[in-house]
């Protein structure tokens, strides 16, 4: 009988703890139109593949075990598409997920673990910030304090493993940590990421705005580069954070995983040129191009609106896993502002740390200068983009497509840092400024007609045969021979013998500014 009341007495802890905040607050979030933590878990995993780990955890406040399952914070295991991943999901039913100390224990030795086995950790985000009652105090705010080393899992992400970070509500403290050191976030319309959520915010210094206003998906997705992709709803967000996962290996060991060109990707190339005007004045939309060089016409492109003259994106090319940086000539011709170089930075980062190789396709005119742009420290962000780009170790391919001037090059790979493999168009033009800047500055005030030939004479000069000529680059192609190009160049590195697998000097590098 004693072994059937401890069995007994098993189970009706767990029903507690699977039971979560309660019928009510269950309610509630449905009525938000969210699911809940657990909810979360069983549509993102492969069905009944979960293991819990901490379940029966609860606050260690005096008097709160009951009204604390799993103290709010859902660790464990499963399978997304047949592989392994960790998962953790704040359960906002619970004191709307805010930390203590037993569930910062719980997930920090959770972190810690996954990270030494080397597998990817999905963290679907809704919480509320410190628990105020539980932090309160030196005793108590200290439990954690000298000759301890447990928040370091929560501040430093070495990019080992891939970390995905989903904003699914209120994501405030620790939740917005994550996200800062988060590989990949995505963010559902109708969330928030903030330091400090509302109403703490009123109380501490008056100020009265809404989650919204302060952390939204417009904010980070068009302001800081916080979001590198916006979900529609929770159904989208699980469709973006398992297209992420696929161009990702599971950890910094391995190479991302190849898959079976799709049928039809060869045949994209013949109308590369229907999409690239003649005319070298004329801007022309960059995805267009991309699209016709990738399998299958299909990439996942990482912060779009935000610095979106540059576009950073993941692909593949004859079934191997690519980063694109190329200049998107629709927007600003081209030109590089500040949050395009730190969108260049963050992404050269997640490449170099996951065995990525990058592809830069250039057509920029050089970097937005002016009060502005030194007002958010563009001569910094310059320096801090290159001084990032000496230290990628994956293989660079730059193909030049037209305009590529002064230090732009160098910020785009073609010029001083290394690149492994570098062709031209014969549409591109090389040099240190466009051509019809460089007639005003070198000849001065002209009539039309003389500007006319002043300008031919320099971009007769700035002919990519005449790199050529030098090995300046390694050869100039044909635009419809890119993807061959490129499938030879990939074929190269992957029966190089390190197999295309680089040193991740940039694996601690931060990327969120």
């Amino acid at each position: 009988m004693a072994f059937e009341k401890m069995l007994q007495e098993h189970q009706e802890r767990k029903e507690k703890t699977l039971a979560q905040g309660g019928p009510e607050k269950i309610k509630r979030q449905h009525e938000k139109g969210r699911l809940t933590a657990r909810e979360r878990i069983e549509k993102l995993l492969d069905q009944d593949t979960f293991m819990e780990l901490g379940a029966f955890c609860t606050s260690d406040m005096p008097g709160m075990e009951e009204r604390t399952p799993a103290d709010s914070l859902i660790c464990g295991y499963g399978y997304v598409e047949g592989r392994r991943i960790a998962i953790i999901a704040n359960d906002f039913t619970v004191l709307a997920s805010t930390n203590a100390l037993v569930n910062l224990k719980k997930m920090l030795l959770f972190k810690k673990q996954v990270r030494m086995q080397g597998i990817p950790l999905i963290w679907l985000g809704e919480a509320g910030g410190a628990r105020m009652p539980d932090g309160q105090g030196a005793k108590r705010i200290m439990s954690c304090g000298a000759g301890s080393d447990m928040h370091w899992a929560e501040y430093t992400h070495f990019r080992e493993c891939p970390l995905i970070m989903a904003a699914m509500g209120e994501c405030y403290g620790v939740a917005d940590f994550e996200a800062c050191a988060a590989d990949f976030v995505v963010q559902v319309k109708g969330s928030a990421i903030c330091v400090s959520g509302p109403r703490a915010l009123g109380r501490a210094i008056g100020q009265t705005y809404s989650a919204e206003e302060m952390g939204g998906w417009e904010v980070h997705s068009k302001y800081t580069g916080m979001s590198d992709q916006v979900a529609e709803d929770e159904e989208n967000c699980f469709h973006l954070i398992k297209e992420f996962l696929d161009y990702m290996p599971s950890n910094s060991s391995e190479l991302p995983p190849r898959k079976p060109v799709p049928e039809g990707s060869e045949e994209r190339m013949a109308k590369i040129l229907d999409f690239f005007p003649e005319n070298r004045r004329r801007a022309y939309d960059m995805h267009k191009i991309i699209e016709c060089i990738v399998d299958g016409g299909t990439y996942l492109e990482l912060k779009p609106d935000f610095g979106k003259m540059q576009i950073t994106c993941l692909a593949r090319i004859n079934g191997h896993v690519v980063g694109i940086i190329a200049s998107n000539p629709i927007i600003n011709a081209g030109a590089t502002d500040t949050d395009a170089l730190d969108k260049q930075t963050s992404f050269q980062c997640l490449c170099d740390s996951y065995n990525i190789p990058l592809i830069f396709l250039i057509d920029t005119p050089g970097h937005l200068t002016g009060k502005d742009a030194e007002m958010k420290r563009v001569g910094a962000k310059v320096v801090n983009n290159i001084q990032s780009l000496f230290q990628v170790t994956v293989p660079k391919i730059v193909i030049l497509i037209r305009k590529g001037y002064g230090q732009a090059l160098i910020n785009m790979a073609a010029l001083g840092v290394g690149c492994d493999f570098m062709v031209a168009w014969p549409t591109a033009e090389i040099s240190f400024m466009d051509p019809e800047i460089g007639a005003d500055v070198v000849f001065g005030n002209l009539s039309a007609e003389e500007k006319k030939e002043k300008v031919k004479e320099l971009v007769d000069d700035i002919s990519p045969y005449a790199a050529a000529q030098g090995y300046g680059i390694q050869d100039v192609i044909h635009p419809m021979d890119t993807r061959d190009y490129l499938i030879n160049v990939l074929n190269i590195i992957r029966e190089s013998k390190n197999k295309g697998i680089g040193n991740h000097l940039l694996a601690n590098w931060p990327t969120k500014y």
